[in-house]
């Protein structure tokens, strides 16, 4: 990385960090405790099969804690940990904490021995990642030989910036555009009025390759179809309903 290109996601992350901060009520009120259905329908009951019987899980990016939550609930387990930079994220997840432990750190510096973990969870947060490489490598680090990584994103070909569903009328044709989908951009998008959350989009195989490079290997790759509940609060994408939102992935430590 030369200097101009470190100065650029030392700086995205700084505006990252405070955007965060600054929209953590929203991510709150918005997306936990039941208030959005693709996690309640899918994105909850997706972890915990791919999580199956683990006993010590880490999350990485855990926000107010929902999926560990969940964890517990459905099946509790000796050690549950979530990591997170964002205290007023960590700040929820203690109030709402059914036997989790939460602790602040970032994904490229998780404050764990090697290979103490038999999961790690990643959901929907690699892709606001500036540091991709080092991040997995973490992982890949506290991750015990067989261990499994579940990695959840939103999917990086479908959901591309500039993506999205076009009714042209001139045409009288409607399809889903795919913005520049081998073009990695650093973005801070308008997601409601008034929200702006920093994205960072790469292709599949770069997410893949770098996995491999820290000896984690793919066993699964999941593209749902997105939830009923989902398409009953947003009609105008049933017409796109065969275009996957989620990308989830289930990666074993060689």
């Amino acid at each position: 990385m030369d200097e101009q290109e470190d100065y650029l996601s030392t700086e995205f992350k700084g505006i990252a960090a405070e955007l965060w901060s600054h929209n953590a009520g929203w991510w709150q009120e918005g997306f936990t405790e039941g208030a959005d259905p693709e996690y309640t329908e899918q994105l909850l009951p997706l972890v915990a099969r791919l999580v199956g019987k683990a006993e010590r899980i880490l999350e990485v990016g855990t926000g107010e804690g929902q999926v560990l939550r969940q964890l517990s609930r459905t099946a509790p387990r000796g050690l549950l940990v979530g990591v997170d930079p964002t205290p007023e994220q960590l700040r929820l997840a203690a109030e709402r904490a059914q036997g989790e432990r939460y602790v602040r750190a970032e994904a490229g510096a998780l404050p764990f021995r090697d290979a103490c973990f038999d999961t790690v969870v990643a959901c929907l947060v690699f892709e606001h990642v500036t540091d991709l490489e080092g991040a997995l490598a973490e992982v890949a680090r506290v991750l015990e030989a067989g261990g499994g990584f579940i990695f959840l994103l939103n999917h990086p070909l479908f959901q591309t910036p500039d993506s999205g569903w076009i009714d042209d009328q001139v045409l009288e044709e409607q399809y889903w555009r795919i913005g520049r989908y081998l073009e990695e951009k650093r973005t801070v998008e308008e997601v409601e009025k008034g929200v702006f959350i920093p994205f960072v989009h790469r292709p599949l195989s770069r997410y893949l390759n770098a996995a491999r490079a820290c000896g984690l290997v793919l066993e699964e790759m999941v593209e749902p179809a997105p939830p009923a509940g989902f398409l009953a609060l947003a009609p105008e994408y049933y017409e796109a309903r065969f275009v996957p939102r989620l990308l989830a992935l289930h990666l074993r430590r060689s």
